[in-house]
C-alpha cells in the first residue's frame, strides 16, 4: 500500500499495535487530528478519545486516556497512559477511568481546577461515543 507510516502504540502494560497505517485519527489535547505520510515533525498531548488506525485490513480503533503522540513523515508512536482496542472498551473500563479523572478533580488545588474538570469532561463525552 502507498503513502504508509509505520504506527505504534504503547502503554506503560504493553504494545497493542505496531504495524503499517495510511492514516491516523488521534484526539489531541488541542484538538482531533490526523497524521498520514510526510506529516511535519510534531509532539502533542492526548486527550481521553478514540484514536483510530487506517490499515490495509481497515481501521483499528483504540480508546485512549491520554498520553502523547510524537509524528514525523515516515512514522507516528503513540505512548498513551491506558489503552485498550475499542471492542475491549467496557462500561467498567470506561467508569473506572471516570472515577479515577473525579478523584483528581476533588484533590486539584484551585489553579488546576479547570483541567481537571475537563478531564472529567472528556470521558464523559467518550463514554457517549463508545458503545458498551
Amino acid at each position: 500500500m502507498a503513502n504508509e507510516m509505520q504506527f505504534d502504540l504503547v502503554t506503560p502494560e504493553r504494545k497493542l499495535a505496531s504495524y503499517a497505517a495510511t492514516a491516523v485519527e488521534i484526539p489531541g489535547a488541542e484538538g482531533d487530528m490526523t497524521a498520514m505520510e510526510g506529516h511535519s515533525p510534531l509532539i502533542t498531548s492526548l486527550r481521553p478519545g478514540v484514536l483510530r488506525a487506517t490499515t490495509s485490513d481497515g481501521v483499528k480503533s483504540f480508546v485512549v486516556s491520554g498520553g502523547f503522540a510524537e509524528i514525523n513523515a515516515s512514522a507516528i508512536s503513540v505512548l498513551a497512559e491506558r489503552a485498550v482496542p475499542i471492542e475491549e472498551a467496557t462500561g467498567t473500563i470506561i467508569d473506572s477511568m471516570l472515577d479515577e479523572a473525579r478523584s483528581l478533580m476533588e484533590a486539584a488545588l484551585p489553579e488546576d481546577r479547570d483541567a481537571a474538570q475537563k478531564l472529567v469532561h472528556d470521558i464523559e463525552m467518550l463514554r457517549g461515543t463508545v458503545a458498551i
